[in-house]
């Protein structure tokens, strides 16, 4: 009975720090960035197990974009980081 309590608490735990974004770095799963209102991304990069991105003012003529960043590691964990931007 202690192996099953163990096993779904484990799993509930992994599941809790799947939109965490060095778990999705170190592990694998999805994070998910919703820019405010009027933001294009430009860029985005790691440093350590934080997420940086860098973002402009949208100009008048962009329409809004959802970006997604796929990773794939020699240890068969795959992450997915994805960007949504919104209109003003």
């Amino acid at each position: 009975m202690k192996k099953i309590f163990f096993a779904a608490l484990l799993s509930m735990m992994l599941f809790g720090l799947t939109a965490c974004q060095s778990t999705t770095k170190n592990l694998g799963g999805t994070t998910t960035i919703k820019l405010k209102p009027g933001v294009k991304l430009e860029e985005i990069t790691w440093k350590d197990d934080d997420l940086w991105y860098l973002t402009r003012p949208m100009r008048d003529n962009e329409s809004a974009e959802t970006h997604t960043f796929d990773q794939s590691t020699d240890f068969g964990f795959e992450g997915q980081v994805i960007i949504i931007e919104k209109n003003k």
